[in-house]
């Protein structure tokens, strides 16, 4: 059954760009962006996340921390966010574990699909945005926080 919004966002421990492990638990009292990624260093991934990155303050002033989700690695992550910058946590779901828990891992191509999960402090999903057009998604998202 898919994740429905009201409903407790599923758990999840993974590791991340630093080789430190994370679980959704760690940011009870927050808003969690938790936006899933084809992969790092494409045209329409390097653009969503850079405006993640312009708009971290915004986000910061809703209580929110932002965490991209792909299945590369930690390696790749490091030099993703080396190049351009990026403020935020990236989880290496090597496995698939986190996208397949959020019902966004697409089997037939090995990647998470572009969805965003709006998270709020109390651990229940507030909002969805499935299939993202990346175009003006970081506004939808503060939106919604």
């Amino acid at each position: 059954m898919p994740i429905q919004e009201g409903q407790k966002a599923p758990t999840f421990t993974a590791k991340t760009d630093d080789g430190k492990t994370i679980s959704l638990s760690d940011f009870q009292g927050k808003n969690v962006v938790l936006y899933f990624y084809p992969m790092d260093d494409t045209p329409g991934c390097t653009k969503e996340a850079c405006a993640f990155r312009d708009k971290q303050t915004d986000f910061g002033g809703k209580n929110a921390v932002i965490l991209g989700v792909s299945l590369d690695g930690a390696a790749s992550h490091v030099k993703f966010k080396q190049k351009y910058g990026l403020p935020f946590t990236l989880i290496a779901d090597e496995d698939a574990a986190v996208s397949k828990a959020y019902g966004v891992y697409l089997a037939d191509k090995k990647r998470a699909a572009r969805w965003t999960f709006v998270i709020g402090p109390d651990g229940l999903v507030k909002r969805i945005f499935p299939d993202v057009s990346v175009d003006g998604h970081w506004q939808e998202v503060l939106n919604a926080l």
